[in-house]
């Protein structure tokens, strides 16, 4: 199993797409294989590089998407104006390389001796890492009770549906939709703030161990809720993203 990576230490390496799966319109995963993979943690990101014709480099980190065991794979959201997510979500194919280097981070990662109880708070992408969390629990036979809160502005949006619907044996997720809603929906509306957190999130008493990660504002307003509602703030783990 990977340790914490420093960045500086790290060599590029060249990785061979095996499969491009969709997700949501905006949303791809990428199964790699990579030939010197040292092994990661769930958690973790690395960092993908490209290089144009003219030389022009542009770099991004993107979590890793897969438990420890597995192939690594990242998933990528589309953004319009991102200068590295159209081609990896609209171009790349089975069969291409990429360069990259990782995996990197030692903060925001969970083994099953870090105990729990787990809550995990997700807005959009960031719910990749958190599900790469609940895979490695799954596939080690982890009996840690978890819960993920992922905030999606619309049911269509929101990543791995399919398999977070299929989590039982002590994993509950809930969802929360903040632009629009389905008919019959009977989920939760609305941003996450302190009152949906104080329904779902464990209680304080139980030194849950949290994960977070979404925009930097998301990530800043639920972390200061938690810690509102009486968790320590050492124990609520954070990772921000921005425009790719």
């Amino acid at each position: 199993m990977a340790t914490a990576a420093v960045r500086g230490r790290l060599t590029w390496q060249t990785a061979t797409v095996t499969s491009v799966t969709r997700e949501t319109d905006a949303v791809r995963t990428i199964e790699l294989e990579v030939p010197d993979w040292p092994g990661h943690q769930a958690g973790q990101h690395l960092d993908v590089r490209l290089t144009a014709e003219d030389g022009y480099t542009a770099e991004r980190s993107y979590s890793i998407a897969t438990a420890d065991d597995e192939p690594v794979a990242i998933t990528v959201e589309r953004l319009d104006d991102g200068e590295v997510s159209p081609y990896l979500t609209e171009e790349l194919r089975a069969g291409d390389q990429l360069e990259l280097r990782g995996p990197i981070g030692g903060w925001f990662v969970w083994d099953t001796s870090d105990g729990g109880p787990l809550l995990l708070v997700a807005g959009g992408s960031g719910v990749v890492p958190l599900r790469a969390i609940l895979r490695h629990r799954e596939r080690v036979g982890s009996d840690v009770p978890a819960r993920l809160l992922y905030s999606s502005r619309t049911l269509a949006e929101v990543i791995y549906r399919g398999e977070l619907d299929q989590y039982r044996d002590g994993v509950e997720v809930s969802y929360t939709l903040t632009r629009s809603r389905p008919p019959g929906w009977t989920g939760y509306s609305g941003r996450v703030d302190a009152a949906l957190l104080a329904k779902i999130a464990w209680p304080a008493s139980e030194h849950p161990l949290t994960f977070v990660c979404g925009p930097t504002s998301f990530v800043e307003a639920v972390a200061g809720s938690l810690v509102a509602l009486g968790y320590p703030a050492g124990r609520v783990k954070t990772e921000r993203f921005g425009g790719t």
